[in-house]
């Protein structure tokens, strides 16, 4: 059955690409939010800071794992016409696509430190710590099954690796593409 040319991006890229934006930006804010003593004091805004980081990982980790493995265990074998997207060109789009979405994300952070000091940046970096753990969580079952997930580029860069518009995900073998299992760069 041809299908024509379609570009495929990584599911596990998807998911990593606002990882490192969201942690690093939410220790800046976390950073920023400790020097203002806010309502609740530093203390306070701290440790609740820190437990809301422990929450929002573990959210965003466990968050849809099962449209993932629906998806996975429906993915059907990637076409010879289709064009597998660089690891580097993923992540460009995604971040390009979410790029009003992290300075309001750091601001908002910021912004809550005048109540809670330093609680709204762990909050932010809790949940980049989630992405990238979820991006393990997809590679685990990439090297198990020896088998890479890929999505359509074009539905991933408007909905996300299992948005709405996600109807179906792409496989190929482990040696395909530009990175490892899990989204890293290939060593």
């Amino acid at each position: 059955m041809g299908r024509g040319a379609q570009s495929l991006a990584r599911v596990a890229v998807v998911v990593r690409a606002g990882a490192a934006p969201l942690w690093w930006l939410g220790l800046l804010a976390a950073g920023v939010g400790a020097l203002l003593p806010g309502l609740t004091g530093r203390r306070i805004g701290l440790l609740s800071g820190a437990a809301l980081l422990l929450v929002a990982a573990a959210v965003t980790a466990l968050a849809r794992r099962g449209r993932y493995t629906r998806l996975a265990d429906g993915a059907v074998r990637a076409g010879r016409t289709d064009i597998l997207q660089d690891r580097r060109v993923t992540l460009r789009a995604r971040r390009r696509a979410r790029r009003w979405v992290y300075p309001l994300a750091f601001l908002a952070a910021v912004g809550s430190s005048f109540a809670l000091p330093g609680a709204g940046g762990l909050l932010l970096a809790g949940v980049g710590a989630g992405l990238w753990a979820k991006a393990l969580w997809i590679g685990h079952r990439e090297s198990e099954r020896e088998t890479l997930y890929w999505v359509r580029a074009d539905r991933a860069a408007a909905a996300g690796a299992v948005g709405g518009a996600v109807t179906e995900f792409r496989t190929t073998g482990i040696a395909a593409g530009d990175a490892a299992p899990g989204g890293a760069r290939r060593r």
